[in-house]
């Protein structure tokens, strides 16, 4: 999404984009969240460290998080690099230079967070909590409208609480409403990061009642034990997430939730990780990812005594993932035999590639889809469900 933005208005100030291979200067988008996040990009850094040495690049310029945090300490020990700029502004240009499939795109509605949970460093490098102005927003969306995008996903680190830095509410059920009627060419609207401590009834009302918004719920709760969630600061009690949970599904019985736990936290018990793994297998999630502790400076986290060694964080994960395989394949049964909507990104090896509104892209299953007709990426298809796998889906297009 950030590298779209600077993307697209370094092209429309006639710069080209090329390959790699072709390029003057070479821009890298860098993430700092945790410890793999920060090797990835500095592994990327220094490759392209390895081509400006052999005089295939001119310039290395380093955005995004990782020079926003460290910026003083990679000038120091990178000096190859020419230029630092930071984390990407929120802003309110139209202006997008595609490297994603054309058929889908991701609108920030919001940037920062306000939550401090105690394990995060993300309000460190993105400040303070910053919503876009409604209108710009809309703006935003019409253009998509206009492109002709076929899935629109809603993004930012806590799009639950868009608004209340501008209008003092929490305005993200009557944002929803106004895209909707803007998006008349979208067939899905797809949102992402909802911190659980902030949904309200309202906002459930609004994805029930809109049906171009998709049932999918992302909630990462992080934990189920009441003494981790106080350690986390996540706001929110094991009570409150068995109701909104509950919730969710009663309300919107066809929904699926999403989530995201953390194993290995500092001072995690056995009792406490078997605490969550049971809640994991008795909720059967639709989607659920594992994250292991990273223990990130500037946290209060880090300081916490306690701190749980690699080799049980690697144990505790092996055994979320594994159950929550199972509980996947379950889910996927109950899709035998039913005709879905599926959104076609690409063919490959004779198979159209999709997804179902229960798939966000790039994070979720697959549906592989047969057709004896052709289909363009980004067209919406019934598809009869024939077979599943452990988190993907297989059938037939309907005539």
């Amino acid at each position: 999404m950030d590298a779209e933005a600077i993307l697209g208005r370094l092209s429309s100030k006639g710069y080209d984009i090329v390959d790699i291979n072709k390029a003057d200067v070479a821009i890298i988008n860098t993430c700092a969240f945790i410890d793999d996040a920060k090797k990835e990009s500095v592994d990327a850094i220094l490759d392209l460290i390895s081509l400006k040495k052999e005089g295939k690049l001119k310039k290395i310029i380093v955005s995004g998080c990782l020079a926003q945090r460290y910026k003083d300490k990679l000038k120091e020990e990178l000096p190859e690099i020419d230029a630092f700029i930071g984390a990407a502004a929120l802003n309110h240009s139209t202006e997008r230079f595609s490297i994603t499939p054309k058929h889908y795109a991701y609108l920030k509605i919001c940037d920062g967070c306000v939550n401090n949970c105690s394990y995060c460093v993300i309000p460190k490098i993105k400040g303070k909590f910053r919503s876009l102005d409604i209108d710009s927003v809309l703006d935003k969306v019409s253009a998509f409208n206009k492109a002709g995008v076929s899935e629109l996903n809603i993004i930012g680190q806590d799009i639950s609480g868009f608004g209340l830095d501008l209008y003092g509410t929490r305005e993200l059920p009557q944002l929803l409403r106004k895209i909707a009627k803007k998006a008349k060419n979208i067939g899905w609207i797809r949102l992402l990061y909802l911190y659980p401590h902030k949904i309200i009834k309202e906002l459930l009302e609004v994805i029930k009642d809109e049906p171009k918004i998709c049932r999918y719920f992302d909630l990462p709760i992080q934990h189920i034990s009441e003494n981790i969630l106080k350690l986390m600061n996540r706001r929110i009690s094991k009570r409150e997430i068995l109701d909104l949970i509950q919730q969710v599904r009663k309300n919107i019985p066809e929904a699926a939730i999403r989530t995201s736990v953390i194993v290995g936290f500092p001072g995690e018990t056995d009792k406490e990780f078997n605490e969550l793994l049971k809640f994991i297998e008795e909720t059967k999630f639709e989607r659920l990812g594992a994250f292991m502790y990273s223990r990130e400076e500037g946290t209060a986290a880090y300081s916490f005594q306690n701190q749980v060694p690699e080799k049980t964080k690697i144990s505790r994960f092996n055994a979320i993932m594994s159950a929550q395989q199972k509980i996947s394949e379950e889910n996927n049964i109950k899709f035998l035999g039913k005709v879905i909507n599926v959104l076609i990104d690409e063919k490959k090896d004779g198979l159209y590639l999709g997804r179902s509104q229960y798939d966000a892209p790039e994070v979720d299953g697959l549906v592989y889809v047969n057709s004896k007709k052709t289909i363009e990426a980004g067209s919406f298809v019934k598809v009869k469900i024939t077979d599943t796998l452990e988190y993907d889906l297989s059938g037939e297009a309907k005539e």
